[in-house]
């Protein structure tokens, strides 16, 4: 698909500010769920240049790494758009799919809804699953210093946004607080059939985890 203007320079705009980032939220990230959401968006109806500036700028300021400030993204990408001077109606509408599209521990429900979000919430999930989801799990634990496994830690499927937010157990145990749960949260038609063959590669990966934990493979 040819770029317009304003995706080159959103483009720009996005490897600027993530210069330097986590490894698992870094351009790269970006880059993956951009090229995601042109493949699911390719089998739907929707507004591509939305589901564009919406996958560019999804994690524009990620709260992860802004202590918990969820407004941050938001207004960094609508100062940025505005600047480009895309049309007020288009830039609303990537800002309430950039609000809507995390995962937030899975227990709260979206305030909005469009096809422009499903395409783009779908494309992040499956860069959470499969091989490169386990690469940013572990990388990602890796930056918070948080082990690998601990039998004596049991997963806490039950937490609220905010535990979920705050949550510092192994790495293994975010496998079942959320990535194992992707697959049955995909909302279109390619994002459920790529999300099944990440999601097989995962259970296949635990297994041999586990076996090599216990000193059997």
């Amino acid at each position: 698909m040819q770029q317009t203007d304003s995706i080159v320079k959103t483009i720009a705009f996005v490897k600027e500010q993530l210069a330097g980032a986590e490894g698992g939220h870094d351009w790269f990230h970006i880059e993956r769920v951009y090229k995601n959401a042109l493949l699911i968006g390719a089998e739907e109806q929707c507004d591509t240049t939305i589901v564009q500036l919406a996958a560019l700028l999804h994690d524009i300021a990620d709260s992860k790494f802004h202590n918990g400030d969820e407004t941050i993204g938001p207004k960094t990408a609508r100062t940025f758009l505005e600047s480009i001077a895309i049309d007020n109606e288009v830039i609303d509408h990537v800002i309430k799919i950039i609000e809507n599209i995390s995962f937030k521990g899975g227990k709260v429900a979206r305030d909005f809804s469009s096809i422009e979000l499903d395409i783009v919430q779908d494309a992040d999930r499956l860069d959470a699953i499969g091989a490169i989801g386990i690469a940013r799990a572990f990388n990602y634990g890796g930056f918070k210093n948080r082990a690998l496994y601990d039998p004596n830690i049991a997963p806490n499927t039950s937490m609220t946004k905010e535990e979920y937010k705050t949550n510092n157990a192994p790495t293994i145990n975010h496998f079942y607080e959320k990535l194992l749960l992707l697959k049955e949260k995909m909302n279109t038609v390619t994002g459920k059939k790529i999300g099944q063959e990440r999601h097989r590669y995962m259970e296949g990966f635990l297994s041999q985890f586990y076996a090599e934990w216990e000193g059997e493979k």
